[in-house]
């Protein structure tokens, strides 16, 4: 075996040690406070989680793709607006969440012919936590210098 194989082995057993979840989490860390974002996270599993086994449905496969998107998105453009540089910056990308997330729950009413209704009640609640968290953490950056 040669030292770069050799090498790789010994990186790969030591990143196994290391929890997945771990370092993920040490990427977003200044997030975790900011409870949109943690209720956005918790949308996406419970979104994925919800429509999986809709999403061998051909006729379904486009609407189930966008709101997976769609929930995506929302703590995809949190993510992204908190890596700016500025306030300003940061208060586009939550306006972009919040549409997202506005999206989603819309698409929440097209979906109750094919999910059940506390599937869509869960999503609605965690939609409607998200969004006016959203309004208010826009305005709050738009109103600071």
């Amino acid at each position: 075996m040669d030292r770069g194989a050799a090498s790789l082995g010994a990186w790969r057993k030591e990143e196994s040690s290391a929890s997945v979840s771990d370092l993920l989490d040490e990427d977003v860390r200044g997030l975790s406070s900011f409870s949109a974002y943690a209720k956005a996270l918790e949308l996406f599993d419970r979104v994925a989680c919800d429509v999986r086994d809709l999403s061998g449905r051909f006729e379904l496969s486009k609407l189930v793709s966008q709101q997976l998107a769609s929930a995506d998105s929302i703590a995809a453009n949190i993510e992204e607006g908190y890596g700016r540089d500025s306030r300003k910056e940061y208060a586009q990308f939550l306006v972009i969440a919040r549409g997202s997330a506005q999206e989603t729950l819309g698409r929440c009413k097209r979906l109750r012919h094919w999910l059940p209704p506390e599937v869509l009640a869960k999503h609605a609640a965690l939609l409607n936590e998200i969004i006016p968290i959203l309004t208010k953490t826009i305005r709050t950056l738009r109103s600071r210098p």
